[in-house]
């Protein structure tokens, strides 16, 4: 099927533009293209060359025999502007440029930005610049800069990569992956990560891709992709830059984007099923995972060993990559208990190694066989150290790998805790025939982690059932929307208007509203400064808790009045055994909303248990995400007090999520902090809201 970006990636005619068999970035473009297989027709510009390697040259772009579909610059910035130019005159519809476009001396608007305007107005799709083009495996189009191995097979993994040689390692020196696509899309001018993604989503041989990000500079455009990628069932893997300030600083300098907030990059990953990786070795290892042909069954892993040390090693780091081991039926282990050497406990992981006779290797194989077929299994691990020089024995393929396959039909991987090669024939055939050979215990568990989760995602649909009414949500986006300040009263009231259970509160002008609310309301009851701008009123004395006596509210009054003059806020004083939690919405500049939910109160500066969440989500997705906190087990009761009702707040941050986001053209921020859960109470107690205009 056609797609936009095919003049790019697929073009039916080049022209390299600096053409020249004198080595230099003109002489390996002209060579990537032709061992590439390069199927369209192939020109080259040069002042003075009529030929480089084979291909006719031409002084310009006048002067070719006919019109050109992409144009390749191998040329220094100083000239290349006017080349851009020329280009756009004779109608081109796609450029790859490697270089920095940066100029010496140069004045605003700098060459990058100019060549950028440029090409926007002209509608010209552009790889780069500051990267190093692409390798398109599966259309015989390599148009990079750098030399790559020789023996690429086309296949089913993309790579899309913002950073120039970022992933260079993995495509250049990882025979086991076999690539459709791989881009470096440097500065992005005019195509981004997203633009790739929803190419290779396209394309029907593409089975996995893998991300190596910066920044995501159109987030519609590219959860949209991720969307698409989720309706086709095509696991993202990404590895996403800027974790800590200072990446994220170099972030800015480096691709020219913000690097973002990484706990908001979380909650998009989490929302939309993709798996995040921390290295390169562990995006490599998973992208071979997902590649292998058979389906992760129900269940969690198995594995065997041959010796009791590394089987406890792979328990220890399971944790850490937060992976699980399947529990093993008693049909099973009886079986074990009758192929294993006396002395051995039937248990997964399992240490098959005994006697180390003649049969050794049957009993792994068996071993390995009757636990992968054991139904709380979802895929085996056979984990076995490399032999000397790195020779991995044929029987760990042929016989312990291929029956435990051939049986379940399962994903079997052979796996070392050392690092071993990625260019070992051995390896390589057998990955390729559907059986991967891995390297390093760390990033196979990050491969097993990400298997489990994707296949999670893809089965359990996160579907939002709760419903606002539509006229009020209309009625406080106006009003929102004319006003400068929204008061503790105003928001906790209109929460409680849209269906969360909020303190409902009063706004106190003078003594006489005082006393007439508190007939109403009866004690006890709670008194806060409601002064506008006013937002931490305990660090200034301003919340009187407890008031239990018309006495002691007047007295209350009087004092606030004194201290903090003009309006004051009167609520009921929440009296409930329970757990102080915080909810907010915060808009980031690239994401937009987000919703966090953890320990408030106290807690909430002083332990920093939270977590952060893309809205929407349903109940369920609010459950797990408090069930992923530091302090959960508080949820449980302590000291004689009752367990709290996770699903009341559960339901309340799915419900408040629809309305943060519903409202986020009007407010920025939104802080409902405590909201006290008990085991028979969830209500909001302090409420504190942000308008877009107020910035």
């Amino acid at each position: 099927m056609p797609h936009r970006l095919d003049p790019l990636l697929d073009p039916e005619s080049i022209v390299v533009v600096g053409a020249t068999t004198s080595g230099g970035m003109g002489s390996r473009i002209i060579k990537n293209l032709q061992h590439g297989g390069y199927k369209g027709k192939l020109f080259g510009l040069h002042p003075k060359n009529k030929d480089a390697f084979g291909v006719p040259c031409y002084p310009d772009f006048a002067s070719l025999p006919e019109k050109v579909e992409h144009a390749i610059f191998a040329v220094s910035d100083e000239r290349v502007e006017g080349l851009v130019d020329a280009a756009i005159e004779a109608d081109v519809k796609a450029m790859s440029m490697m270089s920095m476009l940066y100029l010496d001396d140069d004045r605003k608007p700098y060459l990058k930005d100019r060549i950028q305007k440029k090409l926007k107005e002209a509608d010209i799709l552009l790889c780069g610049a500051n990267g190093m083009g692409f390798f398109h495996i599966e259309k015989s189009v390599w148009i990079n800069g750098h030399f790559s191995r020789p023996n690429h097979e086309s296949g089913g993994v993309c790579i899309i990569s913002q950073s120039g040689s970022g992933v260079a390692g993995i495509i250049d020196c990882e025979e086991r992956i076999n690539l459709n696509l791989s881009v470096s899309s440097g500065s992005e001018l005019t195509v981004g990560a997203e633009d790739y993604l929803d190419y290779i989503l396209h394309q029907e041989s593409t089975t996995v891709v893998g991300l190596f990000l910066e920044t995501i500079r159109k987030p519609e455009k590219m959860i949209q992709a991720f969307q698409l990628a989720n309706k086709k069932k095509i696991p993202i893997v990404v590895l996403k830059t800027g974790k800590t300030e200072r990446s994220a600083e170099l972030t800015v300098s480096h691709s020219g984007g913000l690097a973002g907030v990484d706990d908001y990059y979380n909650a998009l990953f989490k929302k939309y099923g993709i798996q995040r990786v921390a290295d390169m070795d562990e995006l490599a290892t998973t992208l071979i995972m997902f590649d292998q042909p058979y389906e992760l069954a129900d269940g969690n892993m198995v594995s065997i060993h041959d010796s009791g040390g590394e089987r406890q090693l792979i328990i220890d780091i399971a944790d850490q990559q937060g992976v699980e081991f399947a529990d093993l039926e008693e049909s099973t282990t009886q079986k074990l208990e009758e192929i294993l050497d006396p002395g051995l406990p039937p248990v997964n992981p399992l240490d098959a190694w005994g006697k180390g006779l003649g049969d050794a290797d049957q009993i792994m194989a068996d071993s390995i066989t009757e636990m992968l077929d054991d139904p709380n299994a979802s895929m085996a691990a056979i984990v076995m150290d490399r032999g000397p020089l790195g020779l991995i024995h044929e029987e760990y393929i042929d016989e312990y790998m291929k029956q435990a396959n051939d049986r379940t039909g399962k994903p079997v991987f052979l796996v070392s805790n050392r690092q071993g090669t990625g260019i070992h024939p051995l390896a390589i055939e057998a990955t390729n025939k559907g059986m991967p050979v891995l390297d390093g215990m760390h990033s196979f568990l990050a491969g097993v982690r990400c298997l489990h989760q994707y296949r999670d995602f893809i089965k359990n649909e996160d579907v939002v059932d709760i419903g606002l009414d539509s006229e009020k949500l209309k009625k406080y986006q106006n009003e929102l929307s004319t006003i400068e300040f929204v008061s503790e009263a105003e928001a906790l009231n209109m929460f409680l208007d849209l269906g969360l259970n909020a303190n409902q509160s009063n706004v106190i002008t003078n003594q006489e509203e005082l006393l007439s609310a508190a007939k109403g309301m009866g004690f006890p009851l709670v008194l806060k400064t409601a002064v506008e701008d006013v937002y931490h009123k305990s660090e200034l004395s301003g919340v009187y808790l407890n008031i239990d006596t018309e006495e002691k509210l007047i007295s209350s009054y009087n004092e606030l009045q004194k201290k903090l003059p003009g309006n004051a806020l009167l609520a009921k004083m929440i009296q409930s055994e329970g757990v102080e939690m915080i909810i907010g919405m915060t808009t980031d500049e690239q994401l937009g909303p987000m919703v966090t939910i953890g320990f408030g109160g106290y807690y909430a500066e002083a332990m920093n248990d939270a977590v952060t969440l893309m809205p929407p989500f349903s109940k369920g997705a609010a459950k797990e995400a408090l069930g992923s906190l530091k302090m959960n087990t508080l949820f449980d009761g302590y000291r004689g007090s009752k367990p709290v009702d996770l699903d009341a707040f559960a339901d309340f941050a799915s419900r408040f999520s629809l309305i943060a986001l519903e409202l986020s053209n009007q407010i920025c921020e939104i802080d409902l902090n405590p909201v006290i859960l008990g085991n028979d109470i969830c209500i909001a107690v302090d409420a504190l809201i942000s308008l877009h205009q107020q910035k």
